[in-house]
């Protein structure tokens, strides 16, 4: 039996594989439900406490596995970026939600503070417009139909 290039069997079927929602998986936090909901608002309030600008909430259920909401907000200046960014890891673990991972606070450019299933990112208002997360974040969702 002679074979052209093809490592197939005879008579199986082949589906294309289409788009998918992506599947939300468990917090690494162990942050769920009411618990996600409750870390918002204290990431929001500790903002606002802080005088973080600029304050965008985005729902990203459905959108990302990487959690429930995403936070931007500026900062004055690389001290007032790093300030608020401490600030909102001190209430987080007042508010006994755990450890949140952090990045960047030593250069205070452009900080992300992991919570779980809320995201924060506190920028230098200069960064923030380079980056324009919130542009692609807020984006439309695409019809689980729509091929590209």
């Amino acid at each position: 039996m002679e074979r052209h290039g093809c490592s197939c069997l005879k008579g199986k079927t082949l589906r294309t594989a289409l788009p998918r929602k992506a599947v939300i998986a468990p917090s690494p936090a162990g942050i769920s439900g009411t618990a996600a909901s409750r870390a918002l608002t204290t990431v929001l309030a500790s903002l606002e406490d802080s005088k973080a600008e600029n304050i965008v909430s985005i729902d990203i259920q459905g959108k990302s596995s990487l959690g429930d909401f995403m936070v931007v907000a500026s900062g004055r200046s690389h001290r007032h970026v790093a300030a608020v960014a401490e600030h909102l890891l001190d209430a987080l673990k007042d508010a006994g939600l755990g450890n949140a991972r952090v990045e960047g606070l030593d250069g205070a450019d452009w900080v992300l503070i992991d919570a779980g299933d809320v995201i924060v990112h506190v920028f230098r208002p200069e960064i923030r417009e380079f980056y324009n997360l919130e542009k692609m974040w807020q984006a439309p969702d695409l019809e689980a139909e729509t091929i590209h």
